[in-house]
């Protein structure tokens, strides 16, 4: 009995080793895949895009619709025009308005999603509320502003390109009604 006893111990501490292991890797991967993106400038979503090519191509006209939408958040998020018509190279300005609906400050990030996927390499955002997080207080009303170019390398095949943007709420970040204080929860 002694073998088999001192086996499963092995055993249990073989897996509780992977264990530890597998919530370390789960842990640093956010972190990791951060950095990766960060050094190689892939999926940057926090800074503004450049813009090599200053050509408009007046000969091309692309349709941009918008898109708005909130996941778990009390706000109201909607952009003030459903499309425009624009030419590759073109700088153009959109807004969006947003209004927050909680009787407390809640903090969220929007994260933006084009279609067709391929598009998304070819949108070129100057400036852009999801390039940080932004901050309502109680009932307050904001107007956003989008400076966007399309590249002119856009494909051919690619007539219409619908910019979605999904507001998130930023865990932790919840302000509670503590005397005018703002402390988050």
């Amino acid at each position: 009995m002694n073998g088999a006893a001192s086996e499963n111990r092995r055993m249990l501490v073989r897996l509780a080793v992977a264990a530890v292991v597998m919530f370390g890797f789960g842990f640093l991967l956010v972190p990791f895949y951060e950095k990766i993106c960060e050094v190689t400038g892939l999926n940057n979503l926090l800074r503004a895009d450049s813009v090599t090519n200053t050509q408009v191509d007046a000969t091309r006209t692309i349709t941009v619709q918008f898109d708005a939408n909130v996941h778990d958040l009390p706000w109201q998020f909607r952009p003030l025009q459903t499309s425009v018509q624009v030419h590759p190279g073109e700088l153009v300005t959109v807004a969006y308005e947003v209004s927050n609906g909680r009787s407390e400050p809640v903090t969220g990030q929007a994260v933006p999603s084009y279609g067709p996927q391929v598009a998304g390499k070819f949108f070129r955002k100057m400036e852009c509320f999801c390039f940080s997080q932004q901050t309502l207080a109680p009932g307050e009303k904001r107007l956003m502003p989008v400076a966007f170019v399309v590249d002119p390398g856009l494909p051919a095949d690619v007539g219409t390109i619908t910019l979605s943007y999904t507001f998130f709420e930023i865990a932790g970040r919840r302000m509670v009604s503590d005397g005018g204080k703002g402390t988050p929860s």
